[in-house]
């Protein structure tokens, strides 16, 4: 009988082309599932909580994936780790129930967003933060967070699609349907908020999903509003709008990372 397996592992994305598998590109998820098949001799693809932009980061990316093999799950996080890039670690293997799938069973994700503020960014950090040295009123940058909190329609901060027709299957795979496969934009974020340490402001957004692009549209455009290029009253009718250039620009991927899901 084969098992139903829980992958759950962080990973520099910085390395990769984002997680999901692509042709002729480095991503994780097709270097986990090389892994597993070196380990195992199954082909097979673990399928992921959700996608990641290349240079994105996760601090706990969720996997799941059924294989045949007896190895144990302790003893598969040993053999992983030793043979994945030191860029990717797996910090648990459990076995669940065959039901459940990382990215179908998801109740709410965690992503946080980092922005260096000093004025010398240490070259230890530049992959993993976005550098903003510059005049920011960051109390307006923080209050205008507060705005996106509750159910909304999103589609001011999802990706542009020229074409959303010609990606419904794409979209499934993104989590951007609805329960009877039509395209929704419709997501409900539960808390939105900015924090200040001594070098670094933080953003941290936990919702019930996201659209592709939206955390980073979501900092890009609460940054227009730091500059002064935008008020904070700005963003519910950024909202109400559902156009994507009525908000602000797509902040770097290298700064924000996958926190956690929550099943």
């Amino acid at each position: 009988m084969g098992r139903n397996l829980k992958i759950t592992l962080a990973y520099d994305g910085s390395e990769f082309h984002g997680w999901q598998v692509q042709p002729g590109r480095r991503t994780v998820q097709g270097t986990l599932a090389d892994c597993l098949q070196r380990l195992t001799g199954e082909d097979v693809l673990p399928q992921g909580s959700g996608r990641t932009d290349a240079g994105v980061h996760a601090l706990a990316q969720v996997a799941s994936v059924q294989l045949q093999s007896p190895i144990p799950e302790r003893n598969l996080v040993i053999a992983l780790n030793d043979i994945l890039p030191p860029s990717v670690r797996v910090n648990s293997v459990e076995r669940v129930p065959v039901d459940f799938h990382a990215r179908h069973s998801a109740k709410a994700k965690t992503y946080r967003y980092r922005i260096y503020r000093a004025a010398i960014c240490p070259p230890f950090l530049a992959n993993y933060v976005y550098h903003d040295p510059y005049p920011t009123d960051e109390e307006a940058l923080m209050r205008s967070s507060e705005h996106v909190v509750g159910k909304h329609d999103f589609t001011s901060f999802a990706a542009s699609d020229p074409d959303r027709s010609a990606r419904m299957k794409e979209a499934r795979e993104e989590d951007e349907c609805s329960a009877f496969g039509t395209p929704s934009n419709i997501r409900t974020i539960h808390s939105s908020q900015w924090a200040r340490t001594e070098d670094e402001l933080i953003y941290t957004v936990r919702g019930d999903g996201f659209l592709h692009h939206m955390v980073r549209n979501l900092v890009g455009t609460f940054l227009l509003v730091g500059k002064g290029a935008l008020k904070i009253d700005d963003v519910p009718a950024i909202l109400e709008a559902r156009n994507r250039s009525a908000a602000g620009p797509t902040a770097a991927a290298r700064g924000l990372y996958l926190v956690s899901v929550e099943y």
